[in-house]
């Protein structure tokens, strides 16, 4: 998989421009189902909305939805989706829900306030980088345990797990790039005695 930006976590605003209320909503989603459940979700709860507005896009397929929901077209969904494009950002559904305040915004106002919604709830979501992990593990002697955990940590990992019998093996992920500073600082601890070996893939979200 390849690196992404995505939302580091939920992400919810709310403000209220010339007496209608938005809610602007961040989730990461990694496939269209887990996007349309929160869409739906929003739909029940805010059932007497005027407008639940969503954009979402997955990377994985190159899938991006918008909805304007009943507002003009074009001064809604569009801008939400615009406001994620513009930051780079992928894996996510946003939803702003309306309660009208009787007065109207017009088509540059709805533009706007959309778009306001969605950038707040961006930024109280915060943004994360989906890096491409290696799940390692390493075989020490006992008296190099600390030392190597130390480096681990020096490199920006953090020990997940050890198993203590004869020796201890050492459970971590990394980078490709920090493995190999890894290994480099292993073959030197352990005069090449020891060396990380790859058992799987996986990603991790590092907020940026």
């Amino acid at each position: 998989m390849p690196e992404l930006i995505v939302p580091a976590g939920y992400g919810e605003i709310e403000y209220v421009e010339k007496r209608s209320r938005f809610i602007g909503r961040v989730w990461r989603a990694d496939s269209e189902t887990e996007a349309m459940d929160k869409i739906r979700e929003m739909r029940e709860k805010h059932w007497d909305a005027t407008h639940n507005v969503y954009a979402y896009s997955i990377k994985e397929g190159g899938i991006a939805r918008f909805s304007d929901d009943g507002e003009p077209s074009g001064t809604s969904g569009m801008p939400v989706l615009n406001v994620f494009r513009s930051a780079g950002i992928e894996n996510f559904c946003c939803v702003v829900t309306r309660y009208f305040g009787g007065i109207l915004l017009g088509a540059g106002g709805l533009v706007r306030a959309y778009s306001k919604a969605a950038s707040l709830a961006l930024e109280k979501a915060g943004r994360a980088e989906l890096r491409k992990m290696l799940t390692c593990e390493l075989e020490c002697p006992y008296q190099l345990f600390e030392r190597l955990k130390n480096e681990l940590e020096r490199l920006g990992s953090e020990l997940e797990s050890a198993e203590y019998g004869a020796s201890v093996i050492m459970r971590f992920s990394m980078t490709e790039a920090e493995l190999s500073a890894y290994s480099a600082r292993v073959t030197e601890l352990t005069s090449g005695a020891s060396k990380p070996r790859v058992t799987g893939e996986g990603t991790r979200a590092v907020r940026i």
